[in-house]
């Protein structure tokens, strides 16, 4: 089965051309030096990559029709969506390792670099396999509604980093320093190279994303097979990833009902896969149902509070000793 891409090699240069230079701009000017985000600049830039990702979406719009602009804006809205779920893990991570609010940006930042370079393989290696086995698609499908299920029956418990083998892994092979060096992955000391808690921290960031890939991916295709609205719709979500986890840390505890709402958008677009050679849904009542299960998670939540447990005992800072 060949698919039919809008992205010439122009579109796919100039593109990457522009997610690079405005990560440099990011880090290189605005970030410069290591700093805590605040509540308003963490809304200026959410404010930033939104309008970007809304123009860019205007031009697909207006270059290669309706059609696939609704495909763009329906993959951006599912990845946004489930990111959410990567900014409960990196709020735990944080917390955890107490990481500095100062060095969280810095983690971040490279953190989605390299989901960005993990998440194009991603992309490719999924359209090359669509491509080539139509059957593919089932398998996607079954995937999302399996995620789902598992998402609806998971009971709410605390995420623990230091029972992950990825970072269990890395303590074993990686020699490494109790406590942070400034905004430093690894510092030398008496002529060797150690591994700060910050690369740590990265090293954990960078596998829950990749585990988060598994899901988002095949979500995408469920509206559309162009690489180049797949790839440009899922890296504009993730762009925006960091400020919005500025934004929202502080309150994300509060959208108790977005975690169903999530299972639910995997779900839909798991089955809109499976009745793909059946009945196949049109692109603008995806769009419609998808947003108005991610309003109902949000505006519910903030209509019925969560119930608050007793707190519990803080837990004690992480060590890498």
């Amino acid at each position: 089965m060949e698919i039919a891409s809008v992205g010439t090699p122009g579109l796919w240069l100039g593109f990457t051309a522009f997610v690079l230079a405005m990560l440099a701009l990011d880090l290189g000017v605005f970030h410069r030096t290591a700093h805590e985000v605040t509540i308003r600049e963490a809304a200026v830039w959410s404010a930033v990559w939104v309008s970007l990702a809304a123009a860019f979406g205007a031009l697909v719009h207006a270059w290669f029709g309706p059609q696939r602009g609704l495909e763009f804006a329906t993959g951006y809205l599912i990845e946004k969506a489930l990111a959410v779920d990567n900014i409960f893990v990196f709020y735990a991570i944080f917390a955890y390792f107490s990481v500095p609010a100062a060095y969280q940006h810095r983690v971040l930042f490279w953190g989605v670099l390299g989901a960005l370079v993990m998440r194009a393989g991603f992309i490719f290696a999924g359209a090359a396999l669509i491509a080539k086995f139509h059957w593919v698609l089932y398998v996607f499908g079954a995937i999302l509604v399996v995620t789902a299920i598992k998402l609806f029956l998971m009971k709410e418990e605390g995420i623990h980093p230091e029972q992950n083998a990825v970072y269990r892994l890395f303590r074993r092979f990686a020699p490494c320093v109790p406590r942070y060096h400034g905004s430093h992955f690894t510092v030398v000391e008496n002529g060797r190279r150690y591994a700060t808690p910050l690369l740590a921290v990265l090293v954990l960031i960078e596998w829950s994303d990749l585990v988060f890939a598994v899901d988002s991916i095949p979500a995408i295709f469920a509206v559309t097979r162009d690489p180049f609205i797949v790839y440009t719709s899922n890296i504009f979500a993730i762009l925006g990833l960091r400020s919005m986890f500025f934004l929202l840390s502080g309150v994300i505890g509060k959208f108790h009902l977005l975690k169903p709402a999530l299972a639910t958008v995997l779900a839909f677009v798991g089955t809109k896969m499976l009745l793909l050679d059946v009945y196949p849904i049109p692109i603008a009542v995806s769009l419609g149902v998808v947003a108005s299960l991610i309003a109902i998670g949000v505006v519910g939540s903030l209509l019925v509070p969560k119930r608050e447990a007793a707190s519990a005992a803080p837990r004690p800072a992480a060590s890498l000793d």
